[in-house]
This record gives structure tokens, sequence and C-alpha cells, in this order.
């Protein structure tokens, strides 16, 4: 995977779920979502984008929650963005 543009926030070593979960991901060698970056430097800044982010790909709604995973991973694809 390749580094963040910014080596601060990826090098951020404070205790977090999120830092928790890169370190796992990275000690196994697998690929993750480089935005869990963010969300553990600035854990009280971003919570609110998890939870929005769950209630959009989750909550009730006429899509299923795999149909709106489909729609945000093609939106990935045609801006060019791993999903």
């Amino acid at each position: 995977m390749e580094p963040m543009f910014l080596p601060d926030v990826e090098g951020n070593t404070a205790p977090s779920v999120y830092n928790d979960l890169i370190r796992g991901m990275q000690e196994k060698g697998l690929e993750y979502p480089q935005i869990w970056h963010m969300f553990a430097f600035l854990p009280a800044a971003t919570a609110h984008l998890g939870r929005f982010t769950q209630e959009i790909l989750r909550g009730p709604a006429p899509l299923s929650p795999g149909i709106r995973e489909l729609i945000a991973a093609y939106t990935s694809y045609r801006n060019s963005c791993p999903f």
C-alpha cells in the first residue's frame, strides 16, 4: 500500500481503536481504508463521520445496504479512489 500524503497523520501512534485496527492489518500484510489514519489521528473530530457513514450505508432506506455499498464502490472507482 502506498503511504499517505500526510506522514504525521499516518505515523500517529496515540492509543485508539483505529490504530489497533491499522497495526493489525499491517502485521497481516493486508490493505485497509486509509481514512482509518484520520479517524485515529482526530477521533473526536471524525466520530460524526463514522456515524454518518454507518447511517447512510446501513440505516433504513428503500435501497438495501448491499446496493448502497455497490453504489459507493462504483462512485469511488469512477473517482479513481480505492474503496
